[in-house]
């Protein structure tokens, strides 16, 4: 991957927001045509106690008793804060984005591990709250870090366009809420233009980008042999696999996404911590006894057989039946490798499938992000790799950068030009009823009459456009011809649906056979009325009706789904945008 001379015709800054499930953080990138870009991390941050050094800053937000947002980031965990918020009954947002993720990937005991939401506060108004705090501190940070910076931000205003990451798993419901929250945000309009300046990586190839950008290339990589990248964060582990040499990558396994990121260590930690000081005069302490675990024993655990002992409480207390002397409580190892097992585990197996299913060789590991910092997690990948020709590796400096400035490589290069599918895409179609084929007679019930022929038609047979675990090319384009005839005075609108299976047959065929695997993806919304109809007979209205015929053009090789209509009027090939429209997934307890 080679740094070429941005060739735009005017100035641009790129933005890249890593909004991660603990801690967060910018990147970005003033581009001059003819310069080489040159990426930078915002390393400043109110209230932030490194100032220049820890380039992230926590997810956090606080809001007053009257729904007003009050502060944000590492001004939001400053000393005596807690005890400010709780004397103002003000309200914390935390781990908020895990309540964006898709329902169906939802971890068992999801909902006791994670916070709510505040009151009258949805996931979209915090999310675009903590946006609007990033764009605001990385305004200040450009204006107040470059010469001229004021200059340099008022020539940049109106061209502007942003990059957000998300977890592998995430998919057009989620984008939709981040790119609503975005314009709720006021860093764009609601427009076609203000959309078109928002852009998505997944975490797993911004990951990636970050890795060949910053010169971690292994010699295996640089000769086209696959790369598997691990990015364990604070919420998910996101597991990309990929092989490429040069500027020219392709995913080699069906991308993974695990919700068994740090947070969930931090979770089985106190749950043990409650257990083992119920009833005890201690058992209001237990947050002060999570975040001084955060600090220290989760991060410097290395040895199930030694004790480690986590100050949480006044240096007077002592109770030896509990562990605890001079304010500190003493933890075996064998019991804080207890609450890593289910996440290590998990990332092990994971890593394990994604090299097996490969359709090419894997022969180096990367493992990066917060949770990449557990020397415990590093241990334990190395020893479950131990016995094979595959090398581990961890970027020892500036991991909390990778996510951030590998989203603005990502934006530069665009290396990943082909992609495998997760899932399996289609659409539902109708068909005459013939009562001779038996796949047919056993849907007697659900036949009907179709308004303009009259015929009894059925409607739940499943077309697929793209199969799971294709290799997708970025420019690829698939075509779904469509035919759509209106009712006298309907509205010239087609709404397309496009379905997601999930089921483990090869040639799935019947949606009702296995309605439970069956999602509604998207839904493609096309205006006909810019297309030249043909008269065709109702036999129902005993007149002529109008008739449509053109294509739906769909692009699942990017990280967000495109669709276009396309159609051909006197011999011209016309296109134009179509709109995708997604519904928003929530839990009942959100709704």
């Amino acid at each position: 991957m080679s740094k070429k001379p941005y060739s735009g015709p005017s100035r641009k800054l790129v933005l890249a927001f890593d909004v991660g499930t603990t801690f967060s953080g910018v990147s970005y990138c003033v581009l001059d045509p003819g310069q080489v870009p040159d990426v930078r991390t915002v390393t400043r941050f109110p209230c932030q106690e490194r100032s220049g050094g820890d380039s992230k800053i926590p997810t956090v937000v606080w809001y007053d008793r009257d729904d007003g947002f009050v502060c944000a980031g590492a001004e939001a965990v400053v000393d005596g804060k807690d005890l400010e918020a709780e004397e103002k009954e003000w309200s914390k947002a935390e781990w908020f984005k895990m309540h964006l993720r898709p329902i169906r990937q939802r971890p068992s005991g999801f909902t006791n591990d994670i916070a709510s939401l505040p009151p009258n506060k949805s996931v979209v108004d915090v999310f675009a709250d903590f946006l609007r705090y990033l764009f605001v501190c990385t305004k200040t940070y450009i204006t107040e870090t470059h010469a001229s910076g004021e200059t340099i931000w008022d020539s940049l205003i109106g061209n502007i366009d942003l990059v957000l990451t998300h977890p592998n798993g995430w998919e057009g419901s989620q984008q939709m809420q981040m790119r609503k929250a975005a314009v709720q945000a006021g860093i764009f309009s609601s427009t076609e233009e203000g959309s078109q300046r928002l852009l998505f990586a997944t975490e797993g190839e911004a990951s990636l980008h970050y890795c060949i950008q910053s010169g971690l290339s292994t010699e295996d990589m640089k000769k086209g042999e696959g790369t598997l990248i691990i990015d364990a964060g604070g919420g998910t582990v996101d597991l990309s696999a990929y092989k490429g040499t040069g500027d020219v990558f392709e995913e080699i396994a069906i991308p993974q996404c695990h919700f068994k990121g740090s947070i969930f260590v931090t979770a089985r930690g106190r749950d043990h911590f409650k257990k083992l000081l119920a009833g005890t005069r201690f058992s209001d302490e237990i947050d002060s006894l999570i975040e001084a675990f955060d600090r220290g024993a989760k991060v410097g655990f290395r040895k199930e057989d030694e004790t480690y002992a986590i100050r949480f409480t006044s240096a007077r207390e002592n109770e030896p039946d509990l562990g605890i002397r001079s304010g500190q409580i003493k933890v075996p190892g064998a019991i804080i490798a207890t609450f890593f097992q289910p996440s290590v585990d998990c990332i092990v197996k994971a890593a394990k499938e994604q090299i097996s299913s490969s359709k090419y060789k894997i022969t180096s590991i990367f493992l990066v992000g917060g949770f990449a910092a557990s020397d415990w997690l590093f241990k334990k990948l190395r020893e479950a790799f131990d016995d094979t020709e595959i090398t581990l590796s961890r970027p020892d400096s500036h991991v909390n950068k990778a996510v951030s400035d590998g989203a603005i490589y990502t934006y530069l290069d665009r290396s990943v030009h082909a992609r495998i599918l997760r899932w399996s895409y289609g659409t539902n179609t109708s068909q005459e009823f013939d009562e001779s084929k038996p796949e047919h007679s056993d849907r007697r019930h659900l036949a009907h009459k179709h308004w303009r022929t009259g015929k009894f038609i059925l409607s739940n047979r499943f077309v697929p456009i793209v199969h799971k675990g294709q290799t997708i090319s970025t420019k690829s384009e698939y075509k779904l011809q469509t035919t759509k005839s209106f009712k006298p005075g309907e509205p010239r609108i087609v709404r397309v649906p496009i379905h997601q299976y999930r089921g483990r047959s090869r040639n799935p065929t019947w949606i009702d056979d296995e309605a439970d695997k069956y999602v509604t993806a998207a839904t493609i919304e096309v205006d006909a009325s810019c297309m030249r109809p043909e008269a065709d007979w109702s036999h129902r209205y005993k007149k002529m009706v109008t008739r449509y015929f053109f294509d739906v053009v769909l692009m699942f090789g990017q990280a967000e789904l495109k669709a276009q209509l396309a159609w051909t009027e006197k011999g011209v090939k016309k296109r134009s945008d179509a709109k995708i429209i997604y519904e928003v997934e929530l839990d009942k307890d959100e709704r």
